[in-house]
């Protein structure tokens, strides 16, 4: 698990603990995708020659917290070439290229990608998500919607992250608060904001995952940016952290793998339970990782989620 460097100062534990209202958003008991509320086409990235039957059998790859799809192209060259399937690695709301949006909760999110598997008449998909994206993944899979398309979801793959509700861990917020200093300091070059990001975290390795997210100095834009809304992600932290269903309310009985990372934390003792009661038909698989699995331990990771979308088990 990402460790804390230093303790936030800028930003006011009222602002980071208060949910904003612009986050929620009720989740829909309506059953048809015409009614889904809010919805935005998400930018993506398709991977794999045209096959004979491209509605069928698609893998898509949802990325985590300050991820892009960009993260996962190996990853889903490796895939397409071994699975012969269709790959789709999608920038999920306020990522990527991707639109920026106010509203981020895991019922907004969630439509998106069922907005994305039903223009496209996708079934029997399976859906990999890491870290936030697996629980866009989760809540996809117990929304109501799927109730009358269970064709839709074949198997779902979650990466390092329990159906929690919880506060964001606290490195997260001392990220936001560097991304936050980096903008309003005006620093111009990747350099300049690699070395106030080292204040609060020492990895170089998870510093340039971040900074992927930076736009460096232009003749129009005299100063660094960001790609990504810090504002809104900021504001949407304590969302981010929760999960929209508990375990009383919705089930899916489909073909579930959690892939945990040995040295992480994100998948504990209190999360296995809640794992057993979303997804009794679950099993858990561990890795020698943190929380990065899949870019920690590529080749043992493509290993896994391959044999497991071949039914061939996971030992």
């Amino acid at each position: 698990m990402l460790t804390l460097q230093r303790p936030l100062a800028s930003i006011s534990k009222r602002k980071l603990h208060q949910t904003s209202r612009d986050c929620l958003n009720k989740t829909l008991t309506t059953r048809t995708l015409a009614s889904f509320n809010g919805t935005i086409q998400l930018d993506y990235q398709r991977y794999g020659p045209p096959t004979e039957n491209e509605r069928e059998g698609s893998l898509l790859i949802l990325h985590g917290l300050f991820g892009s799809k960009r993260n996962w192209n190996t990853l889903a060259k490796g895939f397409s070439e071994s699975l012969q399937v269709p790959i789709y690695t999608l920038d999920l709301r306020n990522h990527g290229t991707s639109p920026h949006v106010s509203k981020m909760s895991y019922t907004n999110m969630a439509h998106d990608v069922l907005e994305f598997i039903e223009k496209r008449g996708l079934h029997q998909t399976t859906i990999i998500g890491h870290s936030m994206g697996g629980k866009v993944a989760m809540a996809l899979a117990l929304d109501t919607y799927l109730d009358t398309h269970q064709n839709l979801l074949k198997n779902l793959i979650v990466v390092d992250i329990a159906p929690n509700r919880a506060s964001v861990s606290p490195e997260f917020h001392s990220y936001m608060e560097a991304m936050l200093r980096i903008e309003r300091e005006k620093l111009k070059t990747r350099k300049e904001a690699s070395d106030l990001l080292s204040n609060y975290e020492k990895d170089p390795s998870i510093r340039a995952f971040l900074l992927t997210n930076l736009e460096t100095a232009t003749s129009e834009r005299p100063y660094a940016k960001f790609k990504i809304p810090v504002d809104t992600i900021t504001e949407c932290l304590p969302e981010i952290g929760s999960f929209p269903y508990t375990p009383e309310e919705r089930v899916w009985q489909g073909r579930t793998l959690f892939i945990k990372g040995s040295r992480s934390k994100y998948i504990n003792r209190h999360g296995i339970p809640l794992m057993k009661s979303f997804f009794p038909n679950h099993i858990l698989r561990e890795l020698n990782t943190g929380h990065l699995v899949h870019a920690e331990r590529p080749v043992e990771f493509k290993e896994v989620v391959t044999r497991f979308m071949d039914d061939l088990g996971v030992e």
